[in-house]
């Protein structure tokens, strides 16, 4: 008898939903918490908190939707053998347009094809519900209806100009690779990760936001100073109109080698009380640059990438686990969706365990910038981002710790005190 996969996939997920649902209650119950936790009593204002509690509430309730949607869908979809019967369309597709349905790279051009216009139908009400309603309701949303039809439809664009050759390839990488395919196929995706992280931000980013430079002045010489003091090799400082989206704020840096650069969001630069706030954020992302938490942040995933095609390699001819999920054939895409879902288990540890890493980085970063003289500047900003962007301020531990790549404020104000009382 043929282990059961198909049930035992959709058994754990919704068990894993079950698991995950009890976190959210749990952090929903912390939401109502009618106080501020002690260390932000006096930091942050009661109109603040009581705002940023009714937005972390509505924010709340719509995820116990949006989740439980979501687990009905694609359990239903994997249960009832939705998968296969829609590659068995999308190859009818192919016949009535008159091509060779055995072609494996347009039969999984049209199976995409399929998958994504019903992605956008299924998620559409959701997006238009977040972002028109909950967003719109406390003030965040800046998008004109128009302006958010027009972001999806390049969207969609992009992904039909670049899907097709990245599918392309890939199938014929599986189909070649032979005995080092888990090699190619990483090397491939490394390549493909570097083309993108250098071709996102000068010729996609675009297409969706104004990336200006930022004027020169007290800020831009500020930065400029703390870049240079670090060796940091910046090449240009720019400003993104983030605010013709929303009011949420944010900064991040791109670029290899000698050809660095920083991006601000307008809305930092306008929710942060002076130019000494914006420079201890900056500063905080150098941190990050400094201390080489990007460089191992790649490595670790250029090596579960690795291990994930490795395990891959072992499965993708096992015919048992494709008819576990209604597949008589073993096309390359189908083995990679079966493949993500049957080692599900160890994503959600591995996940787990790069949260744990990258709070960790966090704080280092933090005392970084207070190494540099930015810890009172740096506490501020913290806490006006927080306040501005109306940040849940109460978090359930357990919830924090499963699913916070960031350590919460009152975690990072008190390690921050911690510092200072040491520096004392």
């Amino acid at each position: 008898m043929a282990f059961p996969y198909l049930e035992s996939v959709v058994g754990f997920m919704i068990l894993m939903y079950i698991f995950e649902t009890y976190l959210d209650l749990r952090q929903h119950a912390a939401l109502k918490l009618p106080t501020l936790p002690k260390p932000l009593e006096g930091v942050i204002c009661q109109e603040k908190f009581k705002k940023s509690q009714a937005y972390s509430l509505d924010k709340s309730n719509f995820h116990f939707v949006h989740e439980f949607v979501t687990i009905l869908m694609d359990s239903a979809v994997l249960y009832f053998r939705i998968l296969p019967w829609f590659w068995k369309i999308s190859g009818d597709f192919l016949i009535y347009l008159g091509l060779n349905a055995e072609n494996e790279i347009f039969h999984t051009l049209a199976f995409l094809a399929g998958v994504m216009v019903w992605s956008q139908i299924t998620d559409l009400p959701f997006s238009l519900y977040s972002t028109f309603v909950i967003e719109s309701r406390h003030g965040f949303n800046k998008q004109t209806v128009w302006l958010f039809f027009r972001d999806m439809i390049k969207g969609i664009a992009l992904a039909i100009v670049i899907g097709p050759p990245i599918v392309a390839a890939i199938i014929f990488i599986v189909q070649k690779g032979g005995p080092y395919l888990a090699i190619y196929l990483w090397g491939f995706m490394l390549v493909l990760s570097l083309v993108m992280m250098t071709l996102y931000p000068i010729l996609i980013a675009p297409l969706f936001n104004k990336f200006t430079p930022l004027p020169e002045g007290e800020l831009s010489s500020k930065i400029e100073n703390l870049a240079s003091s670090l060796k940091f090799p910046l090449k240009k400082l720019f400003v993104v109109d983030g605010s013709t989206r929303s009011s949420h704020s944010n900064a991040y840096m791109y670029g290899f080698f000698k050809n660095k650069r920083i991006v601000l969001y307008d809305t930092l630069i306008q929710q942060c009380k002076n130019d000494e706030e914006v420079v201890a954020v900056i500063a905080h992302e150098l941190g990050h640059w400094k201390l080489n938490h990007t460089m191992y942040s790649f490595i670790a995933v250029q090596i579960l990438t690795l291990l994930q095609f490795g395990g891959y390699t072992l499965v993708r001819n096992s015919k048992d686990l494709f008819q576990s999920f209604g597949f008589d054939t073993q096309p390359v895409l189908i083995g990679l969706i079966i493949f993500q879902h049957t080692v599900i288990p160890l994503q959600h540890l591995v996940s787990f365990g790069l949260n744990l890493v990258s709070r960790a980085f966090e704080f280092q970063a933090d005392a970084f910038a207070k190494k540099l003289g930015y810890a009172a500047a740096l506490r501020a900003g913290l806490v006006k981002l927080q306040e501005e962007n109306l940040s849940a301020m109460n978090t359930d531990p357990w919830y924090s710790a499963y699913h916070y790549s960031h350590p919460p404020l009152v975690e990072r104000l008190t390690a921050i005190d911690e510092h200072d009382k040491k520096t004392d």
